[in-house]
């Protein structure tokens, strides 16, 4: 597998670590406004406890599938695309509420932090736990999204999870930079251009996520005659590969490879395929319409008519 099967990984990883990172940057500044630097320790300790329930959450999602499919192996080739289908659509669903949710609350988070962490050193004889467990928290929150991305890709090996290595190591980076160098950096723009990415992505895995489930019902349908009725498109299934994705939109192989450059980074990073079907190609564009059009007006596109009427109406009054 190509190392193009680190790049959506590192790329969520950079953004949600970068997401931490500004938490952790924000309650180390106000613990050292405070003068209650001494307190710094919880702050370390609930990031590295935080990455490490991460990694154990990932080691169970792992452990699950061989469970699953040695406890029904003449069922494997069902489980396997199943759970990777299953996989997908958490992470579609989590990733997709992080980016617009994180869009909308970005204008509040200093205050947000300061208020909760004022709050915490109120109470003097809890105020360690309550930093803890509000990185902790935090980090987890962040940990376990990319978790789900890599169980959802987990066929691909490694490379998912060295991606997500590389992203924390950049994340790590630029939350030193910009607290303890003091480095200008545009936040705003870089939430903006990676948050457009992470659309792209969250799309393709949309994509992938209907190619699990053909391929389930595919498996099922042969293992099972009984279940042939489920595959609704099976009459041209020797010539056209699509049990429940019904006809073929296009087919690039010959032109744009999906496993050869530069197919295998557009494949990577905005869900193109060589072959798509129609019900892929349909919940690709419904995705970007919904969720994207949430995702640009959390931005404020689309609200400059609003703006400058209002002051004209205010006038009238």
């Amino acid at each position: 597998m190509s190392i193009s099967a680190a790049l959506p990984t590192f790329v969520i990883t950079l953004r949600e670590g970068v997401e931490a990172a500004l938490v952790v940057g924000i309650v180390l500044a106000c613990l050292k406004k405070a003068q209650q630097s001494q307190l710094n320790s919880w702050v370390y300790a609930g990031v590295g406890a935080g990455i490490g329930a991460s990694a154990l959450v990932g080691l169970l999602f792992s452990w699950i599938i061989p469970v699953i499919s040695n406890a029904n192996p003449e069922y494997t080739p069902v489980i396997k695309p199943l759970m990777e289908g299953v996989f997908s659509a958490i992470a579609i669903v989590m990733l997709s509420w992080m980016l617009i949710w994180m869009t909308q609350q970005a204008k509040h988070l200093k205050a947000d932090i300061e208020g909760t962490l004022t709050d915490t050193l109120q109470h003097n004889q809890a105020a360690g736990w309550g930093v803890f467990s509000l990185i902790f928290i935090a980090v987890l929150r962040e940990g376990f999204e990319t978790v789900i991305f890599i169980a959802a890709n987990f066929q691909q090996g490694l490379f998912p999870a060295l991606g997500a290595v590389f992203g924390l190591v950049g994340a790590v980076l630029i939350g030193v930079m910009l607290f303890k160098w003091g480095v200008k950096f545009n936040i705003r723009r870089f939430f903006q251009v990676m948050g457009v990415l992470l659309l792209l992505i969250v799309a393709g895995l949309v994509v992938s996520a209907l190619k699990h489930f053909d391929a389930a019902v595919a498996a099922l349908a042969s293992i099972n005659p009984a279940s042939e009725s489920l595959c609704f498109y099976h009459e041209q299934f020797v010539r056209n590969p699509s049990c429940i994705l019904g006809p073929r939109v296009w087919d690039t192989s010959q032109i744009l490879p999906d496993n050869r450059f530069p197919g295998i980074i557009l494949k990577a990073l905005f869900g193109y395929r060589q072959n798509l079907f129609l019900v892929q190609a349909v919940a690709y564009i419904a995705f970007l319409l919904t969720v994207g059009s949430i995702y640009f007006r959390s931005l404020g596109w689309g609200q400059t008519s609003a703006t400058v009427q209002k002051p004209a109406s205010s006038q009238q009054d």
